[in-house]
């Protein structure tokens, strides 16, 4: 087995670190690129976001750009929520306490089966995040009788990649990929010329969630295995190594 590990820049080495402890090979290629969001409704989303009162945090990067544009200056009088384990670790590592989704199901879903967000009618909600994205996390908090807003503080887009690049990645005999949403998935099936197709179907794919299952079977992979979760534990679990 060799990984190709394909999180932004900078958002790999957790992995590499666990797949170096277990001397499994692995080449890291970030697929998707992520930069500061300063649109024009920018400092108004920030305001809003101190007049919340909760806060919810979809993944480690709205987390490090909301730190950026709070000058790391964190409000203290807020609910915090974390989709995944790895954003609530985000948000920890600035000092704050926040209700993570439960361990079962460590996405929207999960989040919304948490008791804190049931009784939620009349509460101001920000939800933390890059953008686009899905609206099941707003739909459903609006339906329970909150207001809710996006603060979108990040943006994501297609890396350049040399031409040459998933050729290397045949070469070396990669045979496990790590995806982990589904813009980086659509960011390989972009990247990867069709004549290198059968290599790349033939690959086993790591997916964090059901909907990118659902988008990995859709593309033609058959092996896909859903973590469940972003996680370094989550996907160590998925491809058998976890102690």
């Amino acid at each position: 087995m060799k990984l190709l590990l394909t999180r932004p820049e900078g958002r790999n080495q957790s992995m590499a670190e666990a797949l170096s402890q277990r001397d499994v090979p692995f080449t890291i290629a970030p697929l998707l690129a992520v930069v500061a969001n300063n649109e024009a409704d920018h400092e108004h989303k920030k305001k809003l976001f101190y007049q919340s009162d909760i806060i919810i945090f979809i993944s480690t990067n709205a987390v490090e750009y909301a730190d950026i544009a709070l000058s790391s200056a964190w409000p203290k009088d807020k609910q915090y929520f974390a989709v995944g384990q790895a954003t609530y670790c985000a948000l920890k590592d600035k000092g704050i306490v926040a209700f993570e989704a439960p361990e079962s199901c460590q996405q929207t879903e999960g989040l919304l089966t948490l008791a804190q967000l049931q009784a939620i009618t009349g509460q101001q909600i920000t939800i933390v995040r890059g953008v686009g994205g899905r609206e099941t996390l707003a739909s459903e908090l609006a339906d329970r009788g909150a207001k809710v807003d996006y603060w979108e503080v990040y943006r994501r887009a297609c890396p350049q990649l040399d031409p040459h690049t998933p050729y290397e990645w045949r070469e070396q005999a990669i045979d496990t990929i790590v995806i982990t949403s589904g813009e980086i998935l659509a960011n390989l099936i972009t990247l990867v010329p069709k004549e290198l197709f059968a290599w790349l179907h033939a690959c086993h794919i790591i997916v964090p969630s059901a909907r990118v299952y659902d988008q990995a079977i859709a593309a033609g992979f058959t092996r896909v295995t859903n973590a469940k979760a972003a996680n370094r534990d989550a996907v160590l679990t998925a491809l058998g190594l976890q102690d």
